[in-house]
């Protein structure tokens, strides 16, 4: 039996496919080991910046030196964008655009006829060993790929292609496969998830808060959360399906706003500007108040003033995230704001970079702080600890024998000085409440 190992760089979506490769190498009869103890090593790369880009070569030289000499499979972004520099790293380097394909590939490389592909013999785990495998108590389901978004900064529509959409059908399918593995939570993700458009057996169009809605009456799935969606893509429809099966849907949005200055977001090439954000963040919050908001921000956009830098200060601070992940803009060769003036010099990225993050630790609190005293649903996802549905961690107090995969309802009894959120377990509400 080969050992083989696989390395995950990147995004969100990176993460659920590199979750899929892995299944399909194990359903194949290969061992996971260590990356040190590999035969071949699996590497899903990214290209969203030049640094991460930077970091993709550096992972596939490591991997193509280790004392063990083994086969280097890339897939990814950078194998879309150019492959040649990847496999002019090594001999042993070889590109695969297809991460469907990477199993079979691995098989050919190492002259392996396990003979335990996807519809297979009987002896190839099921999904529940591979998710324990994995460690997964919310599992990723990629349901989207691709961008028809022209973002100055990002190279992503390039790499991954058009928007197109995985089938309602195979969607429920994933669905189904979560539950028979005893996944309390799916996680919907997409390159650009909003932009979900499908066809069902009808040629009825299905669009995101369509396959919501099938998948919370079609399958019975305990928990669904929505990853990354694009502001624009928020529709009221999408919000009202959310608040009507309060108790399956979590009550998270992830916007990637990126600016809190509208001139900034021009720039960009975003759709929308600042006081739309607002707006949409505002009737959110009219349907469902116990929303938490997440989102990503750029700081240091070539052309940022110190004003425009206030504007987005103040806009962070106005909105309340729940969490913000703030990243230093990073020039990405290949795209418009690589070659615009004004580039924001370092060390101003840092700073401004610091007074964001310092000012989310503050609206980030608040938003704990205001959960005291109400009840949410949480996955368990180590013993005595789990994530709510509004994503924030909960300690559950005296709760360290409650399995974990465990959906429980918590009522979250205090904050302590260190901010983070104490709870005990309640019981569930009944399944005709669930819908």
């Amino acid at each position: 039996m080969p050992f083989v190992s696989v390395v995950n760089l990147g995004c969100r979506v990176n993460r659920v496919e590199s979750d899929r490769m892995t299944a399909d190498l194990v359903r194949a009869g290969f061992a996971l080991v260590d990356e040190d103890d590999a035969d071949l090593v699996v590497i899903n790369t990214c290209a969203v910046t030049g640094e991460a880009e930077a970091k993709t070569r550096k992972a596939v030289r490591h991997a193509a030196n280790l004392p063990r000499q083994p086969y280097v499979i890339v897939t990814g972004c950078v194998v879309n964008l150019h492959p040649d520099a990847l496999t002019e790293l090594s001999p042993r380097v070889i590109a695969e655009p297809m991460k469907s394909d990477v199993a079979r590939t691995a098989a050919r490389l190492l002259d392996y006829d396990g003979g335990l592909w996807p519809d297979g013999a009987d002896a190839a785990p099921d999904a529940r060993d591979i998710a324990q495998m994995l460690g997964r108590s919310r599992l990723g389901i990629k349901i989207q790929d691709g961008c028809n978004n022209r973002c100055t900064y990002c190279i992503v529509w390039k790499a991954r292609g058009p928007e197109r959409s995985v089938p309602v059908d195979a969607v429920l399918a994933q669905v189904r496969e979560a539950i028979d593995a005893g996944v309390p939570e799916v996680v919907l993700t997409g390159v650009n998830l909003g932009a979900y458009d499908a066809e069902d057996e009808r040629d009825a169009h299905v669009e995101i808060d369509d396959l919501l809605d099938r998948i919370l009456t079609q399958t019975d799935i305990p928990h669904v959360r929505l990853s990354s969606i694009e502001p624009m893509d928020v529709s009221e429809r999408l919000i009202r399906r959310m608040a009507a099966s309060p108790a399956r849907v979590a009550p998270f949005l992830h916007l990637p706003v990126q600016s809190g200055c509208t001139t900034t977001l021009e720039r960009m090439g975003r759709p929308y500007t600042a006081e739309e954000f607002e707006r949409t963040v505002a009737s959110i919050r009219a349907v469902l108040p116990q929303i938490a908001i997440s989102g990503d921000l750029i700081v240091g956009f070539p052309g940022e003033t110190d004003e425009e830098f206030e504007q987005t200060r103040a806009f962070v601070e106005r909105v309340g995230f729940s969490r913000l992940h703030v990243f230093r803009y990073s020039a990405r060769p290949g795209t418009i704001a690589a070659d615009m003036p004004d580039q924001v010099p370092p060390e101003v990225m840092a700073e401004r970079s610091a007074v964001i993050r310092g000012l989310v630790e503050q609206t980030a609190r608040r938003d704990r702080e205001a959960r005291v005293g109400t009840v949410e649903r949480a996955v368990i996802e180590y013993p005595g600890r789990g994530t709510l549905g509004s994503f924030h961690r909960v300690r559950l107090d005296g709760a360290d024998d409650v399995p974990v995969a465990s959906l429980v309802d918590v009522a979250i009894m205090y904050m302590d000085e260190e901010g983070e959120l104490h709870g005990r377990i309640v019981p569930s509400v009944s399944a005709s409440e669930a819908q």
